[in-house]
């Protein structure tokens, strides 16, 4: 079975979903048969290479939030995130583009090295406070995951893999992808949110059981459904009616639940749809 999970690497819930998603997989008895594709999610494409605030600051006046509700905020994060083994240095988070380091990933998944440089790259923005919009980091941070000099300088000084890159948040738009993380499941069933292992592992489960049986196409473009529930949250007109414990069908909306990133930039808990 197939599971394609939409990320960023500047969106804290996309650590800990990622997390997530690896604990769920060691407690599904057919994790040998599962095969995970990541792929590439900007959730600010405008944003400079490296920003000149820290994301504390510039999260609460972009978004006209109090100062110490980020704060309180993240500290709930970085709680969450040492529960499940990660050290969340919320505190030297710098701002930064994500793009380039997209197209390192997909060259390193073309040079059998993904995973070692995801680890390397998401820890360096996560836990080193490395700016990963800074082609010097990433130059330091791809080489020890593993990628080559070579084919590093090749993509920093072009636009190699800019097209997979595009192509990811392309299929995110057309199937209704607005928040990350994204977990699409046998490619029908979406969970969005940094939800706890038990409800990925739910929700796996479920998708297994189901495989064979396809979903209902929609009566007009784009997909329907919502995201995964156990406590989670999709579509905000199917919450509001009470369906926020059903698995929804591919293709939803803002991260909610668990917690996610939004498409604007907002990372956070979310309200319920009723509470907006």
């Amino acid at each position: 079975m197939r599971i394609d999970v939409w990320s960023d690497i500047v969106c804290p819930f996309c650590h800990l979903g990622r997390r997530h998603l690896e604990l769920a997989l060691g407690q599904f008895e057919h994790a040998d048969d599962i095969e995970v594709t990541w792929h590439s999610y900007e959730l600010d494409r405008n944003a400079p290479a490296v920003g000149s605030e820290n994301v504390i600051d510039q999260v609460a006046r972009k978004y006209g939030a109090a100062r110490d509700q980020m704060i309180a905020q993240h500290q709930q994060m970085a709680s969450a995130a040492a529960d499940v083994g990660l050290d969340f240095q919320w505190e030297r988070l710098i701002p930064s583009n994500s793009y380039d380091a997209h197209r390192l990933l997909h060259a390193a998944r073309e040079a059998g090295v993904e995973e070692s440089v995801a680890g390397a790259i998401m820890r360096g923005w996560y836990t080193e406070g490395a700016a990963i919009g800074d082609p010097a980091e990433l130059r330091r941070l791809a080489a020890v995951g593993g990628l080559d000099s070579e084919t590093i300088e090749r993509v920093l000084t072009s636009d190699d893999y800019g097209i997979d890159v595009r192509t990811d948040e392309a299929v995110a738009a057309q199937i209704g992808i607005t928040g990350v993380p994204t977990f699409v499941l046998d490619q029908k069933f979406a969970v969005t949110g940094a939800h706890p292992t038990s409800v990925l592992l739910e929700a796996i489960e479920h998708a297994w059981a189901d495989q064979g049986n396809r979903p209902d196409l929609p009566e007009a473009g784009g997909c329907g459904g919502g995201c995964c529930g156990g406590g989670g949250c999709g579509d905000p007109a199917e919450t509001a009616a009470g369906d926020s414990d059903a698995v929804g069908g591919a293709g939803c909306g803002s991260g909610c639940g668990g917690g996610g990133c939004t498409a604007d930039g907002i990372c956070g808990e979310h309200q319920p749809a009723d509470a907006r």
